[in-house]
């Protein structure tokens, strides 16, 4: 008998959310090192910030008032990111959600997902950025994501 996933209902949910997505992309190795090598994650420092902000972005009941994109332009500095790195966490992100969770608010989670990630792309590389993958690596088209586990 298979179960009905769970949508996403509280901060509960969304720390475990967040802990399944931060062990997927500490891991992986093509946006992996963006948290372990040039920012230093700790990640039991960071978990708590980044759910208020998704708990805010989703939920409406918390309150952030960080200014999430000045890590990402600070790393963009350092190491700059592309689509195709963008595209990664999208991946990454909708595979967790998807894994844990289903209903109206992991849609808009991961619809949220998808836009904040082009928003973080176009600014750090200018609104002329590819997100079709034509002119080289590319984002991720969301129609075209299929996760596959990496051996």
């Amino acid at each position: 008998m298979v179960t009905a996933k769970p949508d996403i209902a509280d901060r509960a949910d969304l720390g475990t959310l967040l802990r399944r997505f931060y062990e997927a992309a500490l891991a992986d190795r093509l946006i992996g090192p963006y948290f372990t090598e040039i920012a230093g994650l700790d990640l039991e420092d960071h978990l708590p910030r980044i759910t208020d902000f998704w708990e805010r972005a989703l939920l409406r009941t918390a309150e952030y008032g960080g200014n999430a994109f000045a890590p990402h332009a600070a790393l963009h500095d350092t190491r700059p990111m592309t689509a195709e790195h963008f595209g990664r966490w999208v991946q990454l992100w909708r595979a967790s959600v998807d894994g844990l969770y289903a209903g109206p608010n992991a849609d808009h989670a991961k619809a949220q997902g998808e836009r904040i990630a082009l928003s973080m792309l176009r600014r750090l590389a200018g609104a002329d950025a590819s997100t079709d993958g034509s002119g080289g690596p590319g984002f991720v088209p969301l129609a075209a994501v299929r996760l596959r586990t990496e051996a």
